[in-house]
């Protein structure tokens, strides 16, 4: 394990061989994931042009997790956590290869693609508790902040890189460069599964080359009381319980992720290169400021500097919405993930340093539902909202309503703006004064 000279700063949680490891596996399956999820949802929406199947494909990845919330957290717990991870993406690897032969004989029915997202989602569903809980046993205590911060980094990196290398891969006429059969049926989403299907097999070699050997954390048997622990632990610490509640619901109002491909092609007119770049320019903003963070960490008043970028999350989403121009789209998108970063570090700081151990991978697992709700479900509202009102009123009142809830959860979580500093000191003091001060409900 590394040791940080200078806490919380610098490149203090690379000096561990395990997380140098990790992070490389985690750029290269993140990269391939998120060029995998451009040409899914054009493939999609070329198929129906329905704003509605943009939302199912939200909704296919995120039930998994709504379905294995509980056992997928137990089973973190209970078992080898690199292992976990081991299985969980050798099922990615066989959902990209299914993806590979859809495209390959020219489907147009989307019912077969809906069915590997779910499968997509349930590996997602146990992998993410696992990941999460795996990190804290590849840096010291000390420089935990700073590996959340690099982690961050890192995949806002793939996130910057995997869509617009999606984009670039699917527009590539290689039905005029390779003989028939081959170009024709490689191409659009054929070559960037294939590319996907690489990022996968390249990242189960580095996991399993991994030294750490977290083993067994859980050590009672399978029961409701061990099942049910993360709601509970989450439920005591308000606090807790206030920061992730926030962003799922801001960002399940304010997402617009899902409706990108209306944007880019009945919009802005950029087709599936441009839908590449728009879903790149979150992810830009995102890694500009996560690794401001890693060198410059919030010191102080984090509380309220993360509700400031909340809100600030909701209003650039307005922008979005009502923009037609390319430039000053992206631009707004740019500040959507420069704010929703500073709520990321927040959130993963906060989850992990005032966990046990042994119960990091329930709690984590009960963090994996929010999230999920707030991006994938919040694909499936856009989705639904889009095909009612229309992609640009349902993005805009995303907006308007991730500022409100922020207003709300300012008034109805007072410790979130007494919340100073990101250490596990601080925030174990936050979370008694919490539990005292706030009654339960």
């Amino acid at each position: 394990m590394g040791t940080s000279h200078d806490p919380g700063r610098g490149a203090a949680a690379f000096a561990s061989r395990d997380f140098r490891k990790y992070q490389l596996a985690r750029l290269l399956v993140i990269v391939g994931a998120e060029a995998q999820a451009v040409a899914v949802a054009w493939q999609i929406y070329a198929i129906t042009h329905r704003a509605i199947d943009l939302g199912y494909t939200g909704l296919a990845l995120f039930l998994p997790g709504i379905l294995f919330l509980i056992i997928s957290g137990h089973t973190a717990d209970r078992y080898d956590r690199r292992n976990v991870i081991l299985v969980c993406y050798s099922l990615q690897c066989v959902c990209t290869g299914a993806l590979l032969y859809l495209s390959w004989i020219g489907t147009r029915n989307v019912v077969p693609l809906f069915a590997v997202l779910f499968l997509i989602g349930t590996g997602r569903a146990f992998s993410g508790p696992a990941s999460s809980a795996l990190l804290p046993h590849l840096v010291s205590k000390d420089d935990f902040v700073n590996a959340v911060s690099w982690g961050a980094s890192i995949f806002q990196l793939a996130n910057f890189v995997g869509p617009a290398l999606g984009g670039a891969l699917y527009t590539i006429p290689l039905q005029h460069w390779l003989p028939a059969p081959y170009g024709p049926r490689l191409a659009g989403g054929g070559i960037v599964y294939a590319f996907t299907l690489l990022t996968l097999i390249a990242f189960l070699f580095l996991i399993g080359s991994l030294s750490v050997r977290p083993g067994r954390q859980e050590q009672r048997g399978l029961s409701m009381e061990t099942l049910l622990a993360g709601f509970r632990y989450m439920w005591q610490k308000k606090l807790l319980l206030g920061v992730t509640t926030l962003d799922l619901f801001a960002v399940l109002l304010g997402g617009a992720v899902a409706l990108l491909p209306i944007f880019a092609e009945d919009i802005l007119h950029t087709g599936p290169s441009g839908l590449g770049i728009l879903r790149a320019a979150p992810a830009l903003g995102a890694l500009t400021v996560s690794i401001l963070l890693t060198w410059h960490p919030i010191e102080s008043h984090a509380g309220n500097r993360m509700l400031f970028c909340v809100a600030l999350f909701g209003a650039a989403t307005i922008v979005f919405g009502l923009s037609k121009n390319m430039a000053l789209s992206l631009a707004a998108l740019f500040v959507v993930g420069a704010t929703d970063m500073v709520s990321v570090i927040a959130r993963s700081s906060m989850l992990q340093l005032a966990t046990p151990q042994a119960m990091r991978g329930r709690v984590s697992a009960v963090n994996a539902l929010f999230v999920g709700a707030s991006n994938e479900f919040g694909d499936f509202e856009s989705g639904v909202t889009a095909q009612w009102w229309g992609a640009v009123p349902a993005v805009v009142i995303g907006g308007i309503g991730a500022i409100a809830i922020t207003a709300g959860w300012t008034v109805m979580f007072p410790s979130l703006r007494r919340v100073n500093r990101l250490s596990e000191d601080e925030l174990l003091g936050m979370y008694q004064e919490a539990a005292t001060a706030e009654p339960q409900k």
